[in-house]
């Protein structure tokens, strides 16, 4: 006898294919978006006063006006009104979840770059710690102005003493010529004192009072001188 199952799945046959009812997809960014939104909007202090308003305008309409007026009576307790505000409750809290999912994530995306970037940061830090170190360990290697200095004075010494073993004469010159400031200095410091010391004093001019003061004095004596003689 011959399967069914072969009849109804044959290889040499292509397969129909069933049409199914797909419903609208929706994108979840926009959806995303919009639940912000709504969150955002259920947030705000205008929300509560526009609720505050409905809520008391609905009680008092429906409790202080005619029964032939009223849609949403007294007497069945608010069933209307019950209805609406536990369909806002049920569909405000999934949105509001799905707006701090939303958030979770942004704040997850910036904890990571803050992360990539702290991480970034300790590296170069690292870094140039390490180049400052060695830059420190080779200016110790690095020969400074005083021990130039030092190692040429000690270069002419031994040049000195090499001359005056050769050359006496070459020697002398050197030393003379590596003394020479500081003689020229010594001779200068004496001439100047030589200078002071024999140098005389400057005449200092005479004072015009003192001199006025003389003149009468003489003038005095010479009177009294004269008037014996008269």
């Amino acid at each position: 006898m011959a399967d069914p199952r072969r009849d109804q799945f044959r290889l040499d046959q292509p397969r129909e294919a069933h049409r199914r009812r797909r419903l609208p997809r929706l994108d979840p960014e926009d959806f995303g978006v919009l639940a912000e939104k709504f969150a955002r909007g259920m947030g705000t202090a205008q929300f509560l006063i526009y609720m505050t308003i409905f809520v008391t305008l609905w009680l008092a309409w429906n409790t202080l006006m005619p029964p032939d007026v009223q849609f949403d009576p007294r007497e069945l307790n608010y069933t209307l009104l019950t209805l609406i505000l536990s369909l806002q409750a049920s569909y405000a809290a999934p949105l509001i979840l799905l707006a701090q999912n939303r958030q979770d994530d942004r704040d997850r995306v910036g904890l990571e770059q803050d992360r990539a970037r702290d991480e970034r940061n300790l590296a170069d830090t690292e870094y140039l710690t390490r180049e400052v170190a060695s830059l420190r360990i080779a200016m110790r290697d690095m020969a400074t102005r005083d021990f130039l200095r030092s190692e040429l004075r000690d270069l002419v010494d031994e040049l000195a003493q090499a001359g005056h073993q050769h050359c006496p004469h070459c020697g002398r010159a050197a030393d003379e010529a590596r003394r020479s400031p500081a003689k020229k200095a010594k001779q200068a410091k004496q001439a100047k004192r030589e200078e002071a010391t024999t140098t005389p004093p400057r005449p200092t001019e005479p004072d015009p009072i003192v001199q006025e003061a003389r003149a009468r004095l003489s003038g005095e004596r010479r009177d009294g001188s004269s008037d014996p003689a008269n």
